[in-house]
This record gives C-alpha cells, structure tokens and sequence, in this order.
C-alpha cells in the first residue's frame, strides 16, 4: 500500500502571535486562547486533549482525553488510576498534553508533572457527571482486556438494578490528575511556514521566561 499527502497543503492565514499582545503567564494566555476558539470556532469539543507519557514497556504512547479544569496551578484531568494511562503517570509523571485547533489554526504544546487531585475534588466531581457515567467508571476496568462487548452490557445493567435509587459511590480507583506545567508553547499558523512560536519556561524562581522560536 502506498498512499501520497505531499500535495496535502495549507496556507495558514488567519491570526497572528506577537510579544506584543501576549501576557507575562501563560496560563492567562491559554485561558485567552481557550475561550476565543471556544466562542468563534466550530471545533466541537474544545477541551480535548492529547496527554502522552511514557509506558511502563519504555515506549511514549499518546491518548485523547477531556481537560475538565484549569486554573493558575495547572490542567485537571480525570481517569481510572489503574489504567494503563494511570500506572505510566504513577510511575514517571512527566506528560505532555497538547491542543490542536485547526479552526484556528492553533496549537498548545504542554510539558509538566502528573499528580493526584484530593480525593474530595475527585468526588465533587464525580457527583455531577450523569449516573450513566459514573456506571461506567465502576463497569470499566480501563485497559483490561475483556471477552466481548455482551460482558460490559451485562454488567452495566447489574449495577443499574444494584444502584437504583441509590447513590453511586466513586470507585478509589478512579479520579483526578493535575498537570503542573514547567513548559508552555504556544503555536500560531502563519503564511510560507513561518509560524509563530512563543515558548514560556518556568525557572528555579518560578518565574516564567519568554522566548521566541524559529517555525
């Protein structure tokens, strides 16, 4: 099989990144960008994330998932802590998470450290996700391999009888990982493949250096 993209081209046209409009954080940057693409572009789930991280069979691999917070401390997440994804982050919590706004013509790359949320956060939150999802978190042994879809159907209907008119309690396997940034670039589509690229690094200080790279 042999398929050709290189005529698979794009002008990139639309805005613009200059040291000029930009903020002294990055996280009021992002929250900047977030909202704009959320308010103008049509990119269905703006959230949607890729987090990548490194296996525990030394290999990165990378997954979409939904960013659910972000604050000036860092980018929240949640996931079944036994997953593959939730024994890399135990493991070496270095990731990366990443946004493509292609409406935009946007990128956000993220570099930072993993870490639980309290357990009251995760349980704040799971109380306001529909009962439908939080069976599936107590159906789901993420990752595991399971005989066939019939399985997970029958135990979602068990559980739906188990639990009804019941609360539903969040499994301790399952909750939140805030990512603390160390490093945010922030990417613009510019004509001839000169894009913008505005990179913010935290120092020993914790302050945020700015720097200006070549597309």
């Amino acid at each position: 099989m042999k398929t050709d993209l290189s005529n698979y081209r794009k002008s990139y046209e639309k805005q613009e990144l200059l040291e000029s409009n930009i903020s002294d954080n990055p996280l009021e940057l992002f929250q900047k960008w977030f909202h704009e693409v959320d308010a103008n572009f049509n990119e269905g789930e703006t959230n949607a994330m890729t987090i990548s991280t490194i296996g525990l069979d030394g290999f990165p691999k990378s997954r979409v998932v939904l960013l659910k917070q972000f604050t000036y401390e860092g980018f929240i997440f949640y996931t079944n802590y036994d997953s593959e994804k939730g024994k890399a982050i135990a493991a070496n919590p270095s990731v990366c998470l990443s946004f493509f706004w292609h409406g935009a013509e946007r990128q956000v790359i993220i570099k930072g450290t993993a870490e639980k949320i309290s357990e009251n956060l995760s349980d704040g939150y799971f109380e306001s996700r529909p009962r439908g999802s939080q069976l599936g978190a107590l159906v789901s042994h993420q990752s595991k391999i399971v005989k066939n879809r019939e399985e997970l159907e029958a135990e979602l209907k068990r559980l739906e009888v188990e639990y009804e008119g019941k609360e539903i309690p969040r499994p301790k396997y399952w909750g939140g990982f805030i990512v603390k940034p160390i490093e945010i670039e922030f990417w613009q589509g510019r004509p001839n493949r000169l894009h913008d690229r505005i990179r913010y690094t935290l120092d020993k200080e914790y302050n945020w250096i700015i720097n200006r790279l070549s597309p």
